[in-house]
């Protein structure tokens, strides 16, 4: 294996780390600030949709939370206890997310539905107005600032942070419509019928980060096109006669690759671990965060007799 010499020590922090950190703690800011004018707001409207967003809002700050404790402790070192870094946490939190996202997403459907069959006037919409505009522009200011985080950092959690954000601001812009035409048309049944598509949205997006997390957390293989990348990039080396029991798997930013070379049994040993360093240094021009372990075999053991593989080629 070719990795750098692992110190168990605490490290001073990295620009990457105080960027990811910064962007994190952002998120919860501006998700706080959302959370008292919301609320403040639907004292004053008592609109479901609009108490949709006040929702949203709980699960971003909560979401966002776990994120920041999430990336903190996902950007510790390996240490003593823990070999292969702390990366999964960031999945253990998005399972927690999921579950909160799909319990409060289930409570506003059933709320949604018993007002579909009996309406309830929004009062004071013109401050639903305000408050929606208001949203919209502070969370597009921190989409802007997660955007050029990620210019620097290219972090996963961020990244996914900012495009829950971007589904705010779309869910923001769909209940100022629904105020307007409220205003406009007195079509009060336009917000439990919105309500209850927010809902739903917000379980569809609950599965797929629930999907993804698990498949993580079961070290699921990386997609066939990455495989085969893998593969390929294998065999431009010229020595290489054969490449066996490729496995992967991710955690957090950092991807594990192992793999089994088959080269010319004529190689000396010194050879093998030189054209096995090549090999690996190539694999991580395409996975820069890769950890890689590699196995040299003789070309052709696959097929060799059992007897002349357990404890190498035995002396007649």
């Amino acid at each position: 294996m070719r990795a750098a010499e692992k110190s168990y020590q605490t490290l001073p922090q990295t620009p990457y780390q105080r960027l990811v950190k910064r962007a994190a703690l952002a998120s919860v800011l501006t998700a706080a600030t959302l959370i008292l004018v919301k609320f403040a707001a639907y004292l004053l409207t008592d609109s479901l949709s609009l108490l949709t967003t006040l929702v949203d809002s709980l699960l971003d700050i909560a979401a966002s939370i776990l994120n920041l404790l999430a990336i903190r402790l996902a950007l510790q070192p390996a240490d003593h206890e823990h070999r292969f870094g702390h990366g999964k946490i960031e999945s253990l939190a998005a399972l927690g997310q999921v579950l909160f996202i799909s319990s409060s997403s289930i409570i506003l459907l059933i709320e949604a539905t018993s007002r579909l069959f009996s309406p309830q006037s929004v009062d004071n919409p013109a401050i639903g107005v305000g408050v929606m505009i208001f949203s919209i522009i502070l969370t597009l200011c921190l989409i802007i600032y997660q955007r050029r985080t990620l210019l620097q950092a290219a972090s996963i959690a961020i990244k996914a942070d900012a495009m829950h954000y971007v589904g705010d601001v779309m869910t923001n812009a769909a209940v100022l419509g629904a105020f307007v035409i409220i205003a406009w048309k007195g079509w009060v049944w336009v917000d439990p019928l919105l309500a209850a598509a927010i809902a739903v949205y917000f379980m569809t997006v609950a599965w797929r980060v629930g999907r993804e997390a698990v498949s993580v957390l079961i070290d699921r293989e990386l997609s066939d096109a990455d495989r085969q990348k893998i593969i390929a990039c294998i065999y431009q080396h010229p020595k290489v006669r054969a490449v066996h029991d490729l496995r992967t798997r991710s955690a957090g930013q950092h991807v594990f690759i192992q793999y089994h070379l088959e080269l010319d049994p004529a190689v000396s040993l010194l050879e093998a671990h030189y054209i096995s360093d090549q090999v690996e240094e190539m694999v991580l021009a395409l996975f820069p965060n890769a950890e890689i372990i590699s196995h040299q075999d003789p070309a052709g053991i696959e097929g060799m007799p059992p007897e002349m593989t357990q404890h190498g080629l035995e002396k007649t």
